[in-house]
């Protein structure tokens, strides 16, 4: 796929997702942080990105951590496509195509972080309870699994509280207008240049269509019954986290 064309999508991507998430780049910035720190003492780190999407932190992190191994997992053949053309010079990364929603997806052992972003919500509890054990399974002792996601709190009045300041956020940033996710899918299917590359069905983006809505709380329970030792935010913007969870 042609660099300049992948990259100019990959682009109107990072803008579409800002509608949803306003402050993106220091949610990002965080969970690298946290990964960084982790690997701190590794020489050839190996650190997974579930649910990678078209590459937006597998090559961030690779930017950061060039001496890292980052392998991006995701399911879509367009967004795989995308990451491909446009991964970093530096740093050594490669896209893997595997359904999370699926068992036998992690082959990678010993893994020394993972990390994901707004992906895991797709997931329903069951299933997200069994990616849990596997990674608690695959991750050596010190390694850390980051969520950035949605994630909303057990009460609510502080769950419509968050959602307040989530809305006026976003509002002061000026993301309101952006493009939301099916208007980025529909243009892509409308894109010529991409029509003569991609067949109709890998241009329609896959989604499972549902949200499971958990909280911190749930979250917690369920990495702790996996096998994590501690669990905590280490951010929060709203109904926006970054929770790790360390082995």
């Amino acid at each position: 796929m042609d660099e300049k064309l992948a990259a100019d999508w990959v682009r109107r991507w990072d803008v579409q997702q800002e509608r949803y998430v306003a402050d993106r780049e220091e949610r990002f910035t965080v969970m690298i942080d946290v990964v960084e720190h982790v690997c701190r003492d590794v020489a050839e780190p190996l650190v997974l990105d579930l649910g990678c999407g078209p590459g937006s932190l597998t090559t961030r992190l690779a930017r950061r951590l060039p001496h890292a191994r980052v392998v991006g997992v995701d399911d879509d053949p367009f967004l795989l496509a995308l990451a491909r053309a446009t991964r970093p010079e530096q740093g050594r990364v490669e896209y893997v195509r595997a359904d999370l929603a699926g068992s036998g997806w992690l082959t990678w052992r010993p893994v020394d972080a993972a990390v994901s972003t707004t992906a895991l919500h797709w997931l329903r509890p069951e299933r997200l309870a069994e990616v849990y054990r596997d990674l608690a399974g695959a991750l050596r002792a010190g390694g850390a699994l980051v969520n950035g996601d949605h994630l909303y709190d057990e009460q609510p009045a502080i769950r419509d509280l968050a959602e307040v300041v989530k809305e006026r956020r976003a509002a002061r940033a000026g993301v309101h207008a952006n493009e939301d996710w099916k208007t980025w899918w529909a243009a892509v299917a409308a894109d010529p240049a991409l029509r003569e590359r991609f067949t109709a069905d890998e241009l329609r983006g896959i989604s499972t269509g549902y949200g499971n809505r958990l909280s911190p709380q749930e979250h917690t329970r369920m990495l702790r019954e996996a096998g994590f030792e501690e669990v905590a935010p280490v951010w929060q913007s709203g109904d926006d986290y970054v929770l790790a969870a360390l082995r």
